[in-house]
């Protein structure tokens, strides 16, 4: 998969999110387009993530596997 998608993607997302913050300055924001915001945090997020992997191995799948979590074990305290 190409760089140049996700890079459109995170354009766009970064475009909306800017749009959704200058309403919220001017107080013109409802509860909806927070969610909003808080969403494209989200997706922002995980465009990068998927950009960086992608940058540190063209040859990897779209999405990445479900990664198992781990259970830190308890530190020793005296």
């Amino acid at each position: 998969m190409a760089e140049s998608p996700i890079l459109d993607r995170i354009d766009a997302l970064v475009d909306e999110e800017h749009r959704l913050w200058a309403s919220s300055e001017r107080g013109q924001l409802d509860e909806e387009g927070h969610r909003r915001l808080e969403a494209i945090r989200g997706e922002l997020d995980r465009c990068w993530s998927l950009l960086r992997r992608r940058r540190a191995n063209p040859d990897a799948p779209a999405t990445p596997p479900q990664a198992k979590a781990r259970r830190t074990p308890p530190a020793n305290v005296p």
